[in-house]
């Protein structure tokens, strides 16, 4: 205790395995309209972020956090918006530096233990005086980040934050790292490296001297990745030391908030210890939820326009005792 029994089981039958799962909605979701008030905040290092908000005015906020090169206009985080919003929560999604449509300005970008931007977001949403209760909502990179932010100083969290809610998170970055790299994961590794490679594109005319793109088309592995850039962009020594640092999975164990991961047993990017069993059954706080079906970050319900379970379920667990 505590592993959850999980409810979801209204896969719809054509999504037969994760991959289908993961794919169809990312491509063909429709989601109700969702109108942003963006907000460009400075932060003390001279760069930016940007925030997306609706609100309701609520007492309650909701912080929502995206997956690796996402955004707020991700369908999945535009329908968790939704969802809280008609729940009565305000929401703020914001945008990991470089994931707004913009590069950012110095040669950092994100990475998927970068909790001390997740932690200015929040300090900026108190700084509002409008709240007295902060929830944390994360997908995937989203999800690592919030998971490593709630374990890594709990003791110095804000009062404010009272619940958390992740879905589909790479708790454990290397092994995660190495499933990506596989054959039957192609599909996404070759985007992800794109994606990634046109921002660095981008940044190295800043940065010339910092960043060498020079065969960049040989990489053929997120670890490959990880070690050429984002562990010397980040501070790190090497990749190895990257995944070390940041996977939330070492981080569970300490977290007091009440948190709900649900990771899909046919995720396709998550691989055995990316179902942290252990730590739920030794922190009261921590909930694991382990449905069969729901791929990454998928989770459809029905038809494919209206219900998401892991909406449904987010709203639930954060209204479960008030």
């Amino acid at each position: 205790m505590p592993l959850i029994s999980s409810s979801y089981s209204n896969n719809p039958f054509y999504l037969f395995n994760g991959h289908l799962q993961t794919i169809v909605p990312s491509l063909f979701r429709v989601v109700d309209h969702v109108k942003y008030r963006r907000e460009r905040i400075t932060l003390p290092d001279t760069d930016f972020l940007d925030l997306d908000w609706v609100e309701v005015q609520s007492k309650e906020l909701a912080i929502v956090s995206h997956g690796l090169e996402g955004s707020t206009d991700r369908p999945y985080i535009k329908g968790m918006v939704s969802a809280l919003n008609k729940a009565n929560i305000d929401a703020l999604a914001w945008n990991y530096r470089t994931c707004s449509g913009e590069s950012n300005k110095l040669l950092r970008t994100y990475h998927l233990g970068a909790t001390d931007d997740l932690h200015l977001v929040i300090n900026h949403a108190l700084n509002q005086q409008k709240y007295h209760t902060i929830y944390l909502i994360g997908f995937s990179a989203g999800g690592n980040i919030t998971l490593k932010y709630l374990g890594e100083d709990p003791a110095v969290l804000p009062k404010e934050i009272k619940k958390a809610a992740v879905f589909s998170v790479p708790c454990h970055l290397r092994s995660s790292a190495d499933k990506l790299s596989t054959p039957f994961n192609q599909i996404y590794l070759k985007r992800f490296l794109k994606s990634l490679e046109e921002k660095l594109t981008s940044k190295a005319v800043l940065f010339p001297d910092e960043l060498n793109l020079t065969d960049y088309h040989q990489i053929k592995s997120f670890w490959e990745f990880d070690n050429r850039y984002t562990a010397p962009m980040h501070g790190f020594k090497d990749a190895d030391d990257y995944y070390t640092h940041c996977s939330s999975v070492f981080y569970i164990k300490n977290i007091q908030v009440p948190t709900l991961l649900v990771n899909a047993l046919n995720d396709p990017f998550l691989a055995p210890p990316c179902f942290p069993v252990e730590e739920a059954n030794e922190n009261p706080s921590f909930f694991l939820e382990m449905p069969r079906h729901g791929g990454h970050v998928g989770f459809p319900e029905g038809n494919l326009t209206v219900s998401y379970y892991a909406e449904r379920r987010a709203v639930e667990f954060l209204n479960t005792s008030k």
